[in-house]
């Protein structure tokens, strides 16, 4: 069993962060619990390496104490995500925040054209972060430009796409699995994936499963986390 001393030390902790929560709700939880059990100080510290959105389930690590210190290092490794994109139109957000404004013709779209379409994205690759980000443009969140109505320019940037598998085609959804470089956004590789199939799309499903090594399927809920250190098993 870890002890107070451990957390301070450092642990790296695999949540499986559920839908709805943010990154921050996750980490928050959990600070809220260790310093219950452990009566840990106030300056105890404790962060995630790696945001994922409300919308987005899936794999979160959240560091202890001195390991605080590894999460640039964490969060600069690969990631894998599976999810759906859904065809046929888009929303703002390129996700489900968002209502739909745009409709787009799917008839001419077939599982050879979207087998095809993926080898257009495999490599590195320039993308366009959504407006609805949490990117800073002169000193404010793209977001709240959004929010605000204003129309903004955002620049592209690399990114990296390893690999790009579709998993399952049954339209207007295509199940996809993405390996990737850090700061590539799923929601701008749909918006991006549905242009190039001359349509359009936006991001109905993700999930987050690995991080470098680490994977989903050694993580834990929040709740599981909870009945765990409850009952002395972490």
């Amino acid at each position: 069993m870890l002890t107070s001393e451990d957390f301070q030390k450092g642990q790296i902790l695999l949540i499986d962060k559920p839908l709805t929560w943010s990154s921050f709700q996750a980490v928050n939880k959990l600070k809220y619990l260790l310093k219950r059990k452990y009566n840990l100080p106030k300056k105890f510290k404790i962060g995630h390496a790696g945001t994922l959105d409300p919308l987005a389930t899936g794999l979160l690590i959240v560091c202890t104490g001195k390991f605080t210190k590894k999460i640039n290092e964490i969060q600069g490794q690969a990631k894998e995500y599976t999810g759906t994109i859904t065809v046929g139109a888009t929303t703002p957000s390129y996700d489900l925040e968002t209502e739909i404004d745009q409709k787009f013709p799917i008839e001419h779209i077939t599982a050879e054209l979207i087998q095809k379409t993926t080898e257009k994205f495999l490599g590195e690759i320039n993308q366009k972060p959504p407006i609805f980000s949490a990117i800073k443009k002169d000193g404010v969140r793209l977001y709240e430009h959004a929010r605000a109505g204003e129309t903004i320019e955002i620049p592209s940037r690399k990114t990296t796409i390893y690999e790009f598998e579709i998993t399952r085609i049954e339209l207007p959804e295509i199940d996809f699995r993405v390996k990737c470089s850090k700061g590539t956004y799923i929601r701008s590789l749909a918006y991006d994936f549905g242009k190039a199939l001359h349509s359009g799309a936006y991001l109905s499903v993700l999930r987050r499963t690995k991080i470098g090594d680490y994977s989903v399927e050694n993580g834990l809920t929040p709740k599981e986390f909870e009945q765990n250190l409850i009952s002395n098993e972490i």
